[in-house]
């Protein structure tokens, strides 16, 4: 499940400025803004489908028409050529595949004992990313619409699959529905807990430099002479597998606070060694820059997931996961990706054919803004707060 899901991701998602600035000739702006549409599905649609699962349908049945659906936007995005055709078909898009995260995720902290074994589950999905990522490297069509028709081929098969899945039934089934569950605000009682209220407004700000590396990392390494920069690019994915591995053991060991910061550390760090790095000499500091996403993603987005999952009441947690997306992939992405297009126009000079960027001003905005975060979480999120289980310890059942 999770390496079918991610793969349908991976098959655009880097590669997708790329397409639009290069192929289509789209602008920094109008490429930030057709990114943001994964954000902006992430905002309208978790909480919507978070219920039906909650409430109506099976999780695995969800999943499928969700998958189903979106491969035909996928088809259909190949077909189009103008901004605003475009921009309309991805965020339909975008409304089917963005809830897939929170589902697989509660699908399979239902039906896992112990929360901690989930970074085993989830490490499929990085492994799904990898594959994807070296054959679209592999086949040199990153500049191209086909990543869209290999999503929606994957998207099909996915949600064959989905049907297989262990039968994880709506946990409020029966139950009176109001405008609030309609809207998932039963999900905000979460926000009344000081430290979940303080890691749920980093995680908004947390998702803005986070998403200026997701939008034009690819675009920037191929600008600058980098060889098969999306297969290059998979070298992220193979350290967050390690990552994954190594978070049963960080969990016994760290509170979710030092994690948070370690997190936020890595990614100033990263946005440091891409500001200064270059294709010859300096090729090893856009590799190292590459190898800690595991530490970048793995101990703010998973930790986050887990985190959510514990503070949450049983009979909300997919809303719960709806409202972790909502505030991430949502509110944070879509600011970003807002910005993120905004700052490209910015530290660019010169009209087509002849623009220059200017990517170490863009780059060091971004580590400036992860190391504020770092900071802020260093201040105000107080506790040693661990995740839990009421399971056996993995680490000493590996043992």
């Amino acid at each position: 499940m999770m390496f079918l899901n991610f793969v349908v991701w991976g098959c655009w998602y880097v590669t997708i400025s790329t397409y639009l600035t290069s192929t289509l000739k789209f602008s920094g702006t109008q490429t930030g803004a057709v990114f943001g549409t994964t954000a902006l599905a992430s905002i309208i649609s978790p909480f919507f489908v978070g219920l039906i699962a909650d409430r109506f349908f099976s999780t695995e049945r969800v999943l499928c028409a969700l998958h189903l659906i979106g491969a035909v936007f996928l088809y259909l995005v190949t077909t189009v050529h103008t901004f605003t055709a475009v921009y309309g078909l991805m965020f339909a898009y975008c409304l089917c595949y963005f809830p897939t995260l929170a589902l697989t995720t509660s699908i399979t902290l239902k039906n896992c004992p112990d929360a901690r074994r989930f970074p085993l589950f989830r490490v499929f999905g990085t492994l799904g990313w990898i594959v994807i990522g070296l054959i679209v490297g592999e086949l040199k069509i990153e500049a191209s619409a086909t990543p869209f028709l290999l999503a929606a081929g994957t998207s099909v098969v996915m949600a064959l699959f989905s049907l297989t899945l262990p039968h994880t039934p709506p946990a409020g089934r029966g139950k009176v529905i109001t405008v609030r569950d309609i809207l998932g605000l039963d999900a905000l009682v979460m926000l009344k807990k000081r430290s979940y209220l303080i890691f749920a407004i980093a995680s908004i700000f947390a998702c803005i430099p986070l998403t200026f590396y997701f939008s034009f990392t690819n675009a920037y390494l191929n600008e600058v002479g980098v060889v098969n920069a999306a297969g290059k690019m998979t070298l992220g994915q193979a350290s967050e597998v390690g990552m994954m591995l190594a978070m049963p053991f960080v969990f016994r060991r760290v509170s979710v606070k030092a994690i948070l910061m370690l997190g936020l550390a890595a990614w100033s760090l990263r946005y440091g060694l891409l500001a200064y790095g270059n294709a010859g000499t300096g090729m090893w500091m856009f590799y190292l820059a590459i190898l800690v996403h595991g530490v970048c993603y793995d101990f703010f987005f998973v930790t986050g997931q887990l985190y959510t999952d514990q503070e949450a009441p049983p009979n909300l947690r997919n809303t719960a996961q709806g409202l972790y997306t909502f505030l991430t992939y949502g509110i944070g992405m879509f600011a970003g990706s807002l910005l993120s297009g905004i700052a490209v126009d910015f530290f660019t000079t010169g009209t087509p054919p002849n623009i220059v960027h200017n990517w170490t001003g863009f780059w060091l905005s971004s580590a400036a803004a992860a190391l504020i975060l770092f900071l802020a979480i260093a201040v105000f999120f107080g506790g040693k707060t661990m995740i839990q289980s009421k399971q056996p310890d993995l680490v000493e059942e590996l043992v």
